[in-house]
């Protein structure tokens, strides 16, 4: 259930020439390094735990949304519209803080997870693929063991 029509990010080049400007604050959508198609990789992680949750995508209006609802606000690439986390799932990101990394080309969003932050229905999208585990301090031993 999202209430807004799908459009392209009004920042991505190959944009909506029509589509309204961001209320994103100018000072911060100039410090914001963009991939070409007008979108900065937003990362969810769980304020009180530290544990990463989710990667999603934003653009200036989605970062905008994001800073002034309190609700995070991504940009669907596959669907080429927006959607607040937890409008369709029930499974809400309220926003505890936002942060740019040394880049800016990275978001950093601190949330207050309430049930799965995956799509699959997994409390995190990073549990189903574990590549590398237990990795050990590399002056003490191994670097890293099989699961």
């Amino acid at each position: 259930m999202t209430s807004t029509p799908a459009r392209r990010p009004a920042s991505a080049p190959d944009g909506d020439a029509g589509a309204p400007p961001s209320g994103l604050d100018p000072e911060i959508a100039a410090r914001l390094k963009r991939s070409p198609d007008g979108l900065v990789p937003a990362i969810a992680q769980q304020y009180d735990t530290k544990e990463v949750l989710m990667l999603g995508w934003m653009d200036d209006e989605a970062l905008h949304r994001t800073l002034t609802t309190g609700r995070c606000t991504y940009w669907s690439r596959s669907r080429r519209e927006y959607w607040v986390k937890g409008d369709t799932s029930g499974h809400f990101q309220w926003v505890k803080s936002v942060a740019l990394d040394c880049d800016a080309d990275t978001v950093l969003v601190q949330v207050d997870q309430v049930g799965a932050a995956c799509h699959t229905g997994a409390p995190t999208c990073f549990e189903a693929d574990v590549l590398l585990k237990d990795v050990e301090d590399a002056h003490n031993g191994p670097t890293a063991r099989n699961q």
